[in-house]
């Protein structure tokens, strides 16, 4: 082997490399399925795939769920995250503070019916996003149900939400039962607080989709791989 062949191997080694590592960079693992029925895919531009329990779930990625479909998603900080049929939402940006937390994460709620339960990141790590809403948590269980032109929120237990229009209307919930609905119609967003919600998270869809668990729970057991320093999971890479 001549040294110009040796130099084309190692230039063509070390771009292989290059390439996996931001791989592994663009799919950092966030969370993982803990409960599915029927349809549930993450959404590609090459098409759908569908997502089984003990699948992870990565940032920039879109599920789905189909129609009498439900998932519940364990994240890493152990947020559990419930959707019910025919809903959709992007895990649009995450930032770890650690291999357990979160310093930042959007979640971008598009259309259906959710459960968010808080699990250990700080309380303002948060942000998620509806059509017409944006909600802040602060250590509680939120029912959420986002449709075109109108979203609900459904505080459930002790905590609270800040709930703002895309104009910055916002109002508080602060008891369980808080609710807020904001609207769009006529170019004009609309926010209204009651103290008894017209709707709840449909908990029945599928067998333990309002169960919480902790997110090392979700894992699968696995044989431990061989520690070289690297980190394969990608859990790292958002920090």
């Amino acid at each position: 082997m001549n040294w110009r062949h040796c130099i084309f191997l190692v230039s063509a080694f070390s771009l292989a490399a290059a390439l996996a590592a931001g791989t592994a960079r663009a799919q950092t693992r966030i969370g993982e399925a803990a409960v599915v029925k029927n349809e549930v895919v993450r959404v590609m531009a090459s098409g759908t795939t569908p997502i089984n329990v003990g699948d992870s779930v990565v940032r920039d990625e879109t599920v789905r769920t189909g129609a009498d479909s439900a998932t519940r998603l364990v994240m890493a900080d152990s947020t559990n995250l419930s959707l019910g049929p025919n809903s959709t939402l992007r895990l649009d940006r995450t930032v770890f503070d650690d291999a357990n937390s979160y310093r930042d994460i959007s979640i971008k709620l598009t259309t259906g019916a959710f459960r968010f339960v808080t699990g250990n990141s700080d309380k303002a790590a948060y942000k998620i996003q509806t059509q017409v809403a944006t909600i802040g948590v602060r250590g509680t269980i939120l029912d959420i149900l986002s449709q075109r032109g109108k979203t609900t929120v459904v505080l459930r237990d002790n905590g609270a939400s800040r709930v703002c229009t895309l104009t910055f209307q916002c109002i508080d919930l602060t008891k369980p039962g808080d609710t807020a609905i904001i609207t769009f119609a006529g170019g004009k967003y609309t926010i209204q607080k009651f103290s008894t919600p017209p709707w709840t998270f449909a908990c029945g869809a599928a067998a333990g989709l309002c169960n919480t668990t902790q997110y090392a729970d979700a894992t699968p057991t696995v044989t431990p791989p061989v520690d070289d320093g690297s980190d394969p999971t990608g859990m790292l890479c958002g920090r």
